[in-house]
């Protein structure tokens, strides 16, 4: 019997991003799936433009899917909005599609095949850069990225990045974790993986975070977090990588499994500082902010002191020049520092849980770092 698919797509002002979006949604040659829409508050149009665009597909005889539109009254970032996304789902597998992404016409009867295997928790997709070009999505066959790598300092990198595709990704492997492009997920191992909730209201823009409101918990199953909430944007699906594997579940690469991503959020493929430097310059400063606060929450709240005393002089060098670089060139980004010492005590209650829970020793976890 073939597992029901949960596509939930989350919007933010999606533009001319959307109709391509959807359009690659509605061709696939997989039938038993559900769509939920959600919208972060886009208050522009969008769920009306969503309703009108399926309404025109239905019109030229095309199949839309059940669906179901949700419009948030707030932006709650990707962690958020994903996570109301696959509480209001039912679906035995789990797609989380961002709006800038075209799908294969096969990626949903590719996927459901690729979980045969009850150990695997998610499976990434080959995905290719679209190119924007005046509001055409011109596909490519430049690499955006074959899953996420880890590396002994820390530093989290999209694998294959910038690369052309001749071939050289073209193996099904397992690997540390998969990208929030385009994630599979199973259902099992997210309702696993699920940490009480712990509500962090944040304004898309740059505006600052209500961090009193870390504390406020709500232990029900019907509110845990799948990802970690006060992370609202960037390095959330790191995160539940991270813990997806300390709890024994797998990840696979499967390159029949194909999609397009406009990539908007920078690239991250650089390892030596002046790169890294170079590659965080590009990305906006409420980006910046997110970015160095939820690595090391992450971090508090995943990591195994052996393995991080084990590759010390690895993580140590880039740390230091890491918190010397915001505190001489980025002045804007100091209240990070300030957010990640308010959230820390409650990252690190978290982290009690997952310790806890934990199946993998730091042993096991050992490969995955590069």
């Amino acid at each position: 019997m073939k597992p029901l698919i949960s596509i939930n797509l989350l919007l933010y002002k999606p533009k001319f991003y959307l109709k391509p979006c959807l359009e690659s949604i509605f061709a696939q040659s997989y039938d038993n799936f559900e769509l939920l829409i959600i919208d972060n508050n886009s208050s522009d149009g969008t769920a009306e433009r969503v309703q009108e665009i399926i309404n025109e597909a239905r019109q030229r005889g095309a199949r839309a899917p059940f669906y179901k539109i949700i419009v948030n009254k707030e932006n709650l970032g990707f962690a958020g909005g994903h996570n109301l996304g696959i509480r209001e789902s039912k679906g035995d597998l789990v797609v989380l599609v961002n709006q800038d992404v075209i799908l294969d016409i096969d990626f949903l009867k590719q996927a459901a095949e690729a979980f045969n295997d009850e150990t695997v928790a998610s499976v990434q997709a080959k995905i290719l850069r679209l190119r924007v070009d005046n509001e055409d999505m011109i596909k490519t066959d430049i690499i955006d990225t074959t899953g996420l790598v880890i590396l002994k300092n820390r530093r989290i990198i999209a694998r294959g990045q910038g690369r052309q595709d001749v071939g050289q990704f073209d193996k099904q492997e397992e690997i540390f974790g998969v990208d929030g492009a385009l994630p599979v997920y199973r259902r099992k191992a997210l309702e696993e993986a699920k940490m009480p909730q712990a509500r962090l209201r944040s304004a898309i823009g740059g505006a600052s975070a209500d961090t009193q409101n870390c504390n406020q918990i709500k232990d029900s199953d019907n509110f845990g977090e799948y990802f970690d909430e006060s992370f609202f944007l960037y390095k959330e699906d790191v995160d539940l990588a991270w813990r997806l594997r300390l709890y024994g579940w797998k990840s696979y690469y499967v390159p029949g499994i194909i999609a397009w991503h406009a990539r908007t959020a920078g690239d991250s493929t650089a390892t030596d500082y002046f790169n890294i430097v170079r590659e965080r310059i590009k990305i906006n400063r409420f980006a910046k902010y997110l970015s160095f606060k939820n690595q090391r929450l992450m971090q508090i709240k995943n990591e195994q002191p052996a393995l991080l005393l084990k590759h010390v002089f690895h993580w140590l060098p880039k740390e230091i020049f890491s918190w010397i670089y915001i505190i001489l060139f980025e002045y804007y980004t100091w209240r990070a520092i300030r957010d990640l010492f308010w959230q820390a005590p409650r990252a690190w209650e978290k982290r009690k849980i997952i310790m806890a829970r934990k199946r993998a020793s730091w042993g096991e976890m050992e490969k995955w770092f590069k």
